[in-house]
């Protein structure tokens, strides 16, 4: 995989120089796998961890095999929520830099409807929408599926885990018949094997294992605290160790609202996210913390999948993740495109079963941590963190 070079494939100049921009050297595995499969047309079910690679893997071919001189929606994607539908698109774009005959356009609730009608007139070839809001556009006819060559279901497991199987089989059955239709994730679910069955054809199974040339390099601590005490110990562990772009994870609305509050009055520069904001305040919050504005982000399981922020420094996990995948998903927004990255997760005294359970099924090591008398962040001795 190492000698492989995205010149190797069929693919055009334009296309070859926008990767070159984004100082992007080589194909990650899963983008060497799919890439060539893609192209032929075949449907493809990919699973790979997060992190790998998995927009570019669908969106070259996409690109690639579209007919730049027609004015008609051709490649439809889906993805579970709106963040990760603005990032796909933003990857779309950056790929299509030397291509100014493609249009994308994004079309998801919480931004106004005749915003994104207005974008549509455009004739775009590439949608990306989330199904609630793309089933909207249909009902008023603003989006037609009839000229749909290639279809796309990101992080397939989560958007049917959310709820949206019966809206994803409404939207698959107004596609036309025998479309190029591919599946992504980081897991394979019952409901995902199950709409493969039902709309995919000859599809090629392609996977890649968290091994270690691509899965995310993230060094994992635990640091048992709770009540004050733990707002505390977020503050001193980003002051100490001075991260410049931190994302904090909570279970709840209100948790990431009280911790930023409580940040805030310590002197941090902080911003909550969560699913009841207004999509024009979650998305001035997202742009300030990619811009490298805000140092600190504090979100409920909202921005845990699917955000591409570059340079995260470290994940906190305020809270104990209610799901083992849930855990993977926010530390892996950080040790991304082969980068470095460190992870912390606080436990109360009575979350200890609950922790070692997660260690176990995720095959996690996580390195026990404790602040000294001086409050210096300490590692626990290797002898003392089985008892940790």
């Amino acid at each position: 995989m190492a000698e492989t070079r995205f010149t190797d494939f069929n693919i055009s100049e334009e296309i070859i120089r926008a990767i070159s921009d984004m100082g992007i050297t080589e194909p990650t595995e899963i983008q060497v796998k799919t890439i060539p499969v893609m192209m032929e047309g075949r449907d493809v079910i990919g699973k790979a961890p997060t992190g790998t690679g998995k927009t570019f893997a669908f969106g070259i071919p996409i690109i690639q095999r579209l007919d730049i001189d027609s004015t008609q929606l051709q490649a439809l994607i889906l993805s579970p929520t709106r963040e990760l539908c603005t990032q796909i698109c933003d990857d779309l774009r950056d790929l299509t830099k030397y291509l100014p005959g493609i249009r994308v356009v994004a079309a998801y609730g919480g931004q106004p409807i005749n915003k994104q009608i207005n974008a549509l007139n455009k004739k775009p070839q590439i949608v990306v929408a989330t199904p609630g809001r793309l089933l909207d556009h249909l009902n008023r006819k603003t989006i037609r599926l009839n000229n749909i060559k290639v279809g796309i279901l990101d992080e397939a497991d989560e958007m049917l885990d959310m709820g949206f199987y019966k809206d994803v089989r409404k939207i698959l059955d107004r596609l036309p018949k025998g479309i190029q239709l591919s599946m992504f994730s980081a897991t394979m679910s019952r409901e995902v094997m199950d709409i493969s069955w039902l709309y995919q054809r000859d599809e090629v199974e392609l996977s890649v294992e968290a091994v270690e040339d691509n899965q995310p390099k993230i060094t994992q601590f635990c640091i048992q605290s709770q009540g004050t005490q733990k707002v505390a110990d977020i503050a001193d562990l980003i002051r100490q160790k001075g991260y410049k772009r931190v994302m904090v994870f909570c279970n709840t609305k209100y948790a990431t609202e009280a911790l930023a509050y409580q940040l805030g009055k310590r002197g941090m520069q902080v911003a909550c996210l969560n699913g009841d904001m207004p999509q024009r305040e979650r998305e001035r919050i997202m742009s300030g913390f990619k811009a490298g504005k805000l140092r600190t982000l504090i979100s409920t399981n909202v921005a845990s999948r699917g955000i591409d922020v570059d340079d995260v420094s470290a994940v906190i996990n305020c809270d104990m993740p209610e799901d083992n995948n849930d855990y993977l998903h926010r530390i892996g927004r950080t040790g991304r495109a082969r980068k470095v990255g460190v992870s912390y997760l606080f436990y109360d005294s009575d979350a200890k079963e609950r922790l070692d359970n997660l260690i176990k099924l995720t095959k996690s090591v996580i390195q026990p941590m404790y602040f000294d008398e001086q409050r210096r962040l300490t590692e626990v001795p290797e002898e003392e963190a089985g008892d940790a």
